[in-house]
């Protein structure tokens, strides 16, 4: 494929607000190589052996049952998937990268985490980073597993404001090192790591610096690490403080340049947020499927509970969502890939193609991680109510499960921030002219004043009425956000309440864009008949996904808008959120769970 024509092919992030795709032009889960088909069965079929057969043991906090895991799934190149094969990694594609992530994550949290933060921001910022000399000492040993990493930024007083820590690096007299002081908190891997990228500052730099720092408990270096935390989920996931007394680093371990740590900080978390979602997927399948399975066996009133609506409906939308999770994420994996290629073929170096190529998915990646994050708690929470008093109880996987997945909603950002963000960036790449927001936006104002068409549109097609609620929810979007922005410009960011309902109304355009793309690309090669679930869980998230949008997008217009101009606004609301022909939410419900019940798993 040329450059020109992948330019030309592959949408600019968040230019699906503005943009129609058609859904030849989206990846699926379908569209797995065979490659990527054997590296998730050899991924899955470790977690089962390795992971999911010693769940007491990982409950029980055996920490060091986590780094055997660990060091296993380095010896099978696991942990080198995304490490260019001259560093002893796998060197394979941004989807099988995330492929790899989400099956190897989903069989116990603690492991997730430690995998997570091993691959993603305690290996990838030296791979991106790193000087040559840095990626040959560290990344051979960080690929293979012989070495653990870990990413030490939050601190006691530097959570969500990352470039506010106080941890200082001092540079000697003879500037060959620094010395750096201070403390981290909830460092994942701290027990077990032989190094850490740590972000300290400079004298009175604007900006944090990034540093690789070696660690031998037998030579601590002025490094201390506290006990391990007592959490909520993830337990047997090492998570400690770690404190540093004079801790000499040689100045050649800067990573990146004086006061570039605050970027290597915040493009690891745009690669971690969607990683995130990754690893949230498989979780949702499992938890459906033993839900599922329990529902079929228990029986209440002489009839297994499978066969009352009220499960049904838990069941259906549990799927629903993690399809939904399926279909966005690798929609955006795909292009990361896609942009990464074109760059590589631009002449980019391999660590420019991959920044740059996940950094202009900044917004899709916030999205996926707010979005799956939620429904794998929500998934694990009606798993429990499925089970009933037995899901409240240690003996069965559910409590885990959902104890597991709270700090979902917490990492690699919080979901609060990453709504604001996903906004924000938005908004600055329309200042940019990445994203023509303002001509979609005037337009859609320009359709307010004027009078609506009472054509009878042909939706005889399989989705068209779908895909054209899909276009008016965008519209939704440009007309609130447009809004708000005339009001406030600049100071928009201080409106935290209005961007969060912006936000909802980003993230379910893109969910249930994603989902419909899905399944009428796979209608259109396996058949209507062959998806009839498929089509039915498209049509489902999307009927939800218009409840979110009225209701964020309402809060928003009565906010900020008074008078004549919240009439308007409220109408355009009620005309672009209105169904020309409702889809029958409980037969579309009853569909699904039919025929989760009838193949006894998470099927789709």
């Amino acid at each position: 494929m040329s450059t020109e024509t992948t330019n030309k092919d592959i949408l600019r992030g968040g230019q699906f607000l503005v943009k129609e795709t058609a859904c030849e032009d989206v990846f699926t889960p379908e569209d797995f190589s065979e490659e990527q088909l054997m590296m998730k069965e050899a991924v899955t079929e470790f977690t089962e052996r390795e992971i999911v057969a010693h769940r007491e043991r990982f409950e029980a906090k055996d920490y060091k049952l986590t780094e055997e895991v660990m060091k296993k799934a380095g010896e099978l190149g696991f942990l080198g998937v995304a490490v260019p094969e001259e560093y002893g990694g796998l060197g394979m594609g941004f989807v099988s990268t995330m492929l790899t992530c989400e099956y190897i994550s989903s069989g116990n949290g603690s492991l997730s985490t430690a995998f997570g933060a091993h691959t993603g921001i305690g290996t990838m910022p030296i791979t991106l980073y790193g000087t040559e000399e840095q990626k040959k000492k560290y990344v051979t040993k960080l690929a293979t597993g012989e070495w653990m990493g870990a990413y030490c930024l939050t601190e006691p007083g530097a959570g969500s404001d990352a470039n506010s820590g106080k941890t200082t690096a001092t540079l000697s007299e003879d500037g060959k090192s620094y010395k750096i002081n201070g403390q981290k908190m909830w460092i994942s891997n701290a027990g077990f790591c032989n190094l850490m990228i740590v972000f300290a500052r400079i004298e009175d730099d604007k900006n944090i610096t990034g540093f690789i720092v070696e660690y031998d408990p037998a030579n601590p270096n002025g490094i201390t690490l506290g006990e391990e935390e007592h959490k909520l989920g993830i337990r047997a996931s090492s998570t400690r403080q770690v404190f540093y007394s004079d801790t000499v680093v040689p100045a050649e371990n800067m990573l990146s340049v004086r006061g570039g740590g605050f970027k290597i900080a915040v493009n690891a978390l745009n690669v971690g947020r969607i990683k995130l979602a990754a690893a949230c997927l498989d979780s949702q399948r499992r938890v459906t499927t033993t839900a599922l399975q329990y529902a079929t066996e228990r029986k209440q009133f002489k009839t297994p509970i499978a066969n009352f609506g009220a499960i049904k409906a838990k069941l259906a939308e549990m799927a629903t969502n993690t399809y939904a999770g399926e279909s966005a994420s690798y929609r955006a994996a795909k292009n990361i890939e896609d942009r990464i290629a074109m760059r590589l073929e631009a002449g980019n170096s391999h660590s420019e193609a991959e920044l740059k190529g996940v950094e202009e998915y900044a917004i899709e990646c916030s999205i996926l991680k707010v979005t799956v994050s939620e429904d794998v708690q929500a998934c694990a929470d009606e798993g429990i109510q499925i089970f009933g008093g037995m899901g409240f109880s240690e003996e069965t996987p559910m409590e885990a499960a959902w104890r597991d997945a709270r700090i979902a909603r917490i990492y690699e950002g919080t979901n609060e921030i990453n709504r604001m963000l996903s906004v924000g960036m938005l908004v600055k790449k329309a200042m940019k002219g990445h994203v023509d927001l303002l001509g979609p936006a005037t337009a859609v104002g320009n359709e307010l004043m004027g009078i609506p068409s009472f054509d009878t549109p042909d939706y005889s097609a399989l989705f068209a009425e779908e895909k054209e609620m899909i276009a008016k929810l965008k519209k939704v979007f440009l007309m609130v956000a447009g809004s708000a922005i005339q009001k406030f410009g600049p100071d928009l960011d201080k409106h935290q309440q209005l961007l969060m309902a912006a936000a909802n109304i980003l993230n379910e355009v893109y969910m249930a864009e994603s989902t419909i793309l899905r399944a009428e690309k796979n209608a259109k090669r396996f058949g209507e008949d062959a998806q009839a679930g498929q089509i039915a869980m498209a049509k489902l998230y999307l009927y939800n996904a218009v409840d979110i949008i009225t209701k964020n997008g309402k809060e928003g217009i009565v906010s900020f808008a008074e008078g004549d101009e919240q009439r308007m606004l409220l109408m355009g609301l009620k005309r672009f959120t209105k169904y020309a022909n409702h889809p029958n939410v409980v037969a579309l419900r009853n569909s699904i769970a039919e025929k989760l019940t009838a193949e006894n798993k998470y099927c789709f």
